[in-house]
C-alpha cells in the first residue's frame, strides 16, 4: 500500500518558519534540492493546507530557465502530481490537478491511501498535525537546518506520543542532516 509521507525542512529546535514568519533560512542548496526531489518523485498526490499550498503553487508558473537543474526538475515533480488543498476559504485552485476540501476528514484520506498507486505527501505543520494525531503518517522526512530560530510555527505537535523507527539518515556539505522514521509497529 503506497505510505502516506510527511516531509518538512525544519531549523535544529523544530521550526517550520520562526515567529516572523520567514523560512529563507531553511532554502535547500542544489545538493539538499536534489536529494528531496529523488523523495517527491514516488508522490503521486500532495494534500495541503492552505498556506502551505500558497506557498507550493508558485511552482506551477515558475520560470525555471536558467535555474539549477533540481529547481527544473522540481517544478516538473510537482506540476505532474495530484494536489488536494484543506481550507475553508479558498475559492479557486490556482494550479491544474488540483481540488479543494473543506475538511479534513481522515476516513477520506485512509480511503485515499487504500485506493492510491504511488505515495501521498502531506504538507504543512498543522495539516500535518491532524494526519499525525490521527495516525495516518507511516514515515517522516525531516531535514534538519543547521540553525536555531528560538521559536515559530512547530513542525511536530505537541501532545503527541510516537515510537519511531531511525530508517536512514544522511549528512550534506551544507550542514543539513536528513533523518528518515518510519512508525513504529
Amino acid at each position: 500500500m503506497p505510505k502516506l509521507i510527511y516531509s518538512a525542512i525544519t531549523s535544529l529546535d523544530g521550526y517550520v518558519a520562526d515567529e516572523n514568519g520567514n523560512f529563507d533560512w531553511g532554502a535547500p542548496d542544489e545538493e539538499v534540492h536534489a536529494f528531496v526531489n529523488e523523495l517527491e518523485r514516488p508522490v503521486g498526490t500532495y494534500l495541503y493546507g492552505r498556506r502551505m499550498y500558497d506557498v507550493m503553487v508558485a511552482w506551477e508558473t515558475m520560470d525555471t530557465d536558467g535555474e539549477p537543474a533540481a529547481m527544473e526538475d522540481y517544478a516538473q515533480i510537482w506540476r505532474s502530481a495530484d494536489k488536494v488543498v484543506y481550507s475553508k476559504t479558498l475559492e479557486a485552485a490556482a494550479s491544474a490537478r488540483t481540488r479543494i476540501e473543506r475538511d479534513f476528514d481522515p476516513d477520506a484520506v485512509r480511503r485515499l491511501k487504500e485506493s492510491a498507486d504511488r505515495d501521498i505527501s502531506v504538507g504543512g505543520p498543522h495539516l500535518a498535525a491532524d494526519a499525525i494525531r490521527a495516525g495516518l503518517v507511516d514515515e517522516y522526512h525531516l531535514f534538519l537546518a543547521p540553525v536555531i530560530v528560538g521559536g515559530g510555527n512547530q513542525s511536530l505537535p505537541d501532545g503527541v506520543h510516537l515510537d519511531l523507527e531511525l530508517l536512514d539518515d544522511h549528512r550534506f556539505g551544507s550542514g543539513f542532516v536528513h533523518l528518515h522514521y518510519r512508525a513504529a509497529s
